[in-house]
């Protein structure tokens, strides 16, 4: 049991040794040394707005029980071990404006339900191991100013609907250093989608 109350009969919840108020609405444990995974008692939180997890040793799956804490705004779980794929459960995250994956070892595809999170401004999935394509409906995340998909094995094409986003697109993170075949789109301001795998295209 990971749960306990304090003396004020408010309820609290362990994580990684400590207590936490269920009340929180902000966890801040970068570079604090942690280990292990996240304890499934994370989807507890339910007033969270802010969740920073990032320069930590922290392994394993990012739990599904993620999907639980609707309020939250950011979440930031790079520069860890994180393996697995990203839970389709974060797509119940509506409120989320920040996304930020990057620097982990997450496989898989992108899953479609990140397609509900409108008010998503940034989405940093850099340096991990995702695989299959840039979804073509990315598009519809209409408040998207930067995204990473670089240093991953994404492959097919890059969809043209990507040109439609207000995205920083002399940033070489956006999609270098993939399995991404041509014809690429030309985007403005864009000159060069980075240096890509072309092996497996025909």
């Amino acid at each position: 049991n990971n749960s306990a109350t304090y003396d004020d009969g408010s309820c609290c919840v362990e994580l990684w040794g400590e207590c936490y108020s269920i009340d929180t609405t902000t966890l801040g444990l970068y570079n604090f040394g942690l280990s292990g995974s996240i304890p499934i008692e994370i989807g507890n939180f339910t007033n969270l707005e802010i969740l920073v997890l990032y320069g930590n040793q922290l392994s394993g799956e990012i739990p599904p029980e993620i999907g639980n804490l609707t309020n939250l705004h950011l979440v930031n779980l790079s520069d860890n071990q994180f393996t697995g794929s990203i839970p389709p459960t974060i797509g119940s995250l509506t409120n989320l404006t920040r996304l930020v994956l990057h620097n982990n070892q997450l496989s898989g595809q992108i899953p479609s339900e990140i397609f509900n999170l409108t008010n998503l401004s940034e989405l940093e999935l850099h340096n991990n191991q995702l695989s299959g394509q840039i979804p073509s409906w990315i598009d519809t995340l209409t408040s998207l100013t930067q995204a990473t998909f670089a240093y991953n094995q994404f492959s097919g094409q890059i969809p043209e609907s990507i040109c439609n986003l207000n995205l920083n697109f002399d940033n070489m993170l956006i999609a270098s250093h993939n399995q991404l075949c041509p014809p690429y789109p030309e985007c403005p301001g864009l000159d060069w989608w980075g240096v890509q795998d072309t092996t497996n295209c025909e």
